[in-house]
């Protein structure tokens, strides 16, 4: 918990295997379930490779688990799609979403105009949901690709910017998303 609010984006790193479930990873929290959780929005998912891209804008090392992740992967297989599937070991994951950045990450990086600097770096991270449950642990992804429309297409969509939201709403979106997606049309 961080002052008098209530987080759920302090992270710490776990060592072993962790159950999956369909509403995500074993004992991890969302304190805004408004905006976060749920089975479309189980696994929040960052990489090591976008962490190194914001040590050297930051000029300093992240903990990790700074970014509210439940899932560090060492890189994502790019680009990353609307609907894309990952299996890791038992668990099978499927894109929804890529995260749009909050004032409670701009609070945890320590930098109040984080929300606008991580909207303009187009490194958001992915929502996914739980297709298959089982343990979570390290090991290599098998990455297939959708013919969806790409993570960073909605996340600029999601930003207000230009682009085909007929298309977006074609694939299986996060609910928080598609109604988003719906209120503009």
């Amino acid at each position: 918990m961080n002052g008098s609010s209530r987080t759920g984006i302090y992270k710490e790193p776990v060592s072993g295997p962790v159950p999956v479930g369909r509403l995500g990873v074993q004992d991890d929290e969302q304190a805004n379930k408004r905006y976060h959780g749920g089975p479309d929005q189980a696994v929040y998912l960052y990489s090591l490779e976008d962490y190194a891209w914001w040590a050297a804008e930051l000029g300093r090392a992240l903990e990790p688990g700074t970014f509210g992740e439940n899932l560090t992967l060492d890189r994502f297989s790019e680009p990353v799609r609307i609907a894309d599937r990952l299996r890791i070991g038992e668990v099978e994951l499927e894109i929804t979403a890529p995260r749009i950045p909050c004032s409670t990450l701009a609070a945890r990086v320590g930098d109040p105009k984080f929300v606008k600097r991580f909207a303009r770096a187009g490194r958001p991270g992915y929502y996914a949901r739980v297709l298959h449950e089982g343990l979570l642990q390290p090991g290599p992804v098998q990455w297939e690709h959708s013919a969806h429309l790409t993570g960073l297409e909605v996340f600029h969509l999601l930003l207000g910017k230009n682009g085909d939201l007929r298309r977006a709403l074609e694939a299986p979106l996060a609910e928080r998303v598609r109604a988003s997606f719906e209120r503009q049309r």
